[in-house]
């Protein structure tokens, strides 16, 4: 009879649910994905109905469900610090405290009041540690038969930073950062000091890096303050901040505001408001001591372990800029990241945790490239929904029986400039669209960042876009032997590709450096002349690697750009009505929901000039 391992993440951020039948991944999401919340932290029971489902799997005939973390030693640490530090943080610990008393101290009556929604059943619970659940979600489905684990975020119960050695279906913790001291919150203080929202800017923020000038004094002088005042980095990368600069430990803001202004002698930035020089050089020193922890840490996995191989978790495994250099380095022979590194991956590894470590089952690596399967394990949806879709709106399109002539038509357009919503099979999981649920344009375009961002994601005009590349052509593009399938890697483009830099580039505004046509693929060309990669292998999407083929075909360039299919502030979509009404509410030209190929000039004669704009709530 076979198993079923149901994991749950939830009440912090980005709830998730995964489902394993007999080790074999069925299906996972994000909760947020359903409710259209973005980052969504409540328990996960829509992501949890469709996981069980999906693997046609009644609540009752569960083997256990698994939480991704253990709540009442997240208490112990809370008490602790708060007693660690007192007097300081009574505001904060008034405003806590009785949030975990009422709930977070009965998690298991709340679970099972969840839990019961889904059904009836006495199914038992377990409570792996969050690093644990971190450290399974990245060796598990590696390729690895054994390999070092580095797994590192804001906090977990009391540790933020860990390296273990995975080997069979074993994990032995080897080392372990604790609470306060922690690269993530170190990196979110920063992005709370610039103007972005933690927990969600992060990447804002290593975006933003790449607009510093590394050689200016302010630049370096940020970096050795960070190094002299913030925060004491040992050999090791363990590290200790100086908690005097700090509030998150008790208080109800990152950084001690004044502090850091006498410190760098600039106040924090308002978010939305211009972003100065001074912004960008501290983006990028924070950036540059990010990743020579990340490179220290990842040197000491390596000596404990001796082995040849790492692999990556926590929310700090989503700096790509880090990854890059890190693969660069050449201290593994090769690293895999999980593509859902933050907490929503948790839920997977719990399960992978319950049923290796609890179960004790035997771990068998094939050849693939993981177990992953591309991490396209969310909702798919049928050529009759997406009809029922388009005759609620009463709304035109062109179904095309063969997949073939569709893609010609998809690719001509993309190359005409148009930019294009692309909607196939199963939703990805994790926080990057790899195919399935993005929007699409060509990478040759030199207008193609600036229409993408300002008229069509709505976000911040210097955010770059990342390109999607086939698999069998990476080496022609960029300075990589590696797949990256999973859009974890920042990678520098090919010489041969590049254009020269003006003189004066780094004294440029912002903008001027942005729009400078800094390559012969300048949509996806960063201005370090970096791009964060996607690959995409024909047998684990064939639709999606079918276009871009297609679009070699036409251009002679197995590459186009590739961004998620939503707007700022919102989730990925979902479901092919989350599609429409996206692709109604901004300026794509075209959208595909498998076979079916909509035009947004017919959609907008049809709906006349009145009513469609309010009805999809375009300002």
């Amino acid at each position: 009879m076979s198993e079923t391992i149901l994991g749950i993440s939830a009440y912090y951020h980005d709830s998730a649910a995964a489902i394993l039948i007999d080790g074999e991944i069925i299906a996972a999401a994000h909760e947020e994905r359903f409710t259209r919340k973005k980052h969504d932290f409540s328990f996960p029971i829509n992501a949890a109905k469709y996981v069980l489902e999906e693997a046609g799997v009644e609540y009752k005939d569960l083997t256990a469900v698994v939480f991704y973390d253990k709540p009442y030693l997240k208490f112990e640490r809370l008490l602790e610090t708060y007693h660690a530090f007192a007097p300081k943080g009574l505001t904060s610990f008034l405003s806590a405290i009785p949030v975990w008393i009422k709930e977070k101290l009965f998690m298991k009556k709340m679970l099972n009041e969840e839990l019961a929604k889904l059904g009836k059943g006495k199914i038992p619970i377990l409570f792996p540690e969050h690093h644990l659940s971190h450290a399974a979600s990245a060796f598990f489905p590696s390729p690895f038969e054994e390999a070092a684990i580095l797994t590192i975020d804001g906090v977990g119960e009391w540790a933020t930073t860990t390296i273990g050695h995975g080997k069979g279906n074993k994990i032995e913790m080897l080392r372990e950062l604790h609470f306060p001291h922690s690269v993530g919150l170190l990196y979110s203080a920063f992005t709370y000091y610039t103007g972005f929202r933690v927990n969600s800017g992060e990447y804002k923020l290593m975006g933003l890096a790449p607009y510093g000038n590394s050689e200016s004094s302010q630049t370096k002088g940020f970096i050795e303050k960070i190094l002299t005042k913030l925060v004491d980095v040992r050999d090791d990368g363990s590290l200790l901040l100086n908690m005097k600069y700090f509030n998150y430990a008790t208080g109800l803001r990152m950084t001690n505001n004044k502090k850091w202004e006498k410190l760098f002698g600039i106040p924090p930035r308002k978010g939305e408001s211009e972003i100065t020089q001074e912004y960008m050089n501290m983006a990028l020193a924070i950036q540059q001591v990010t990743e020579d922890i990340v490179l220290k840490l990842a040197k000491t996995a390596k000596e404990l372990t001796n082995s040849k191989y790492l692999t990556m978790a926590g929310g700090v495994a989503l700096n790509s800029v880090a990854n890059g250099k890190l693969l660069s380095s050449g201290l593994f022979d090769d690293i895999w990241i999980q593509p859902a590194a933050g907490d929503a991956g948790g839920a997977l590894g719990a399960a992978y945790a319950a049923w290796y470590i609890w179960k004790g089952k035997k771990r068998i690596v094939n050849n693939k490239p993981d177990a992953m399967k591309g991490a396209y394990l969310g909702p798919e949806f049928t050529d009759k929904q997406i009809f029922n879709l388009a005759r609620k709106y009463k709304t035109k399109y062109k179904h095309y029986d063969s997949f073939d002539e569709l893609i010609k038509i998809v690719a001509e357009k993309i190359s005409e400039g148009n930019v294009v919503g692309w909607f196939q099979g199963r939703m990805e999981y994790g926080p990057r669209a790899l195919g399935n649920r993005s929007i699409l344009g060509d990478a040759r375009n030199p207008e193609m960042q600036k229409k993408m961002n300002l008229k069509i994601k709505y976000r911040e005009g210097f955010r770059p876009f990342a390109p999607t590349v086939l698999e069998e052509d990476i080496s022609k593009y960029f300075v990589l032997n590696n797949t990256s399938p999973y859009m974890l890697l920042v990678i520098p483009v090919k010489e041969d590709r590049r254009n020269p830099v003006p003189e004066g580039y780094n004294d440029m505004e912002l903008y001027k450096r942005l729009y400078h046509l800094r390559s012969d693929v300048p949509a996806i060309t960063h201005i370090d002349y970096s791009a964060r990669i996607q690959s995409v292998n024909k047998n684990t999407n064939p639709r999606y690697w079918k276009l871009i083929n297609e679009f070699k075909n036409q251009t002679g360039y197995g590459v186009i750009v590739n961004t998620s299919f939503n707007v700022r502030g919102e989730p990925i979509v979902c479901t092919p009505e989350d599609a429409y009404r996206c692709f109604m509410r901004t300026e794509m030209d075209y959208l595909v929901l498998g076979n079916y190929l909509f035009d947004k000039k017919e959609q907008e004669k049809l709906k006349g000039d009145s009513d469609w704009k309010e009805e999809f709530k375009l300002d």
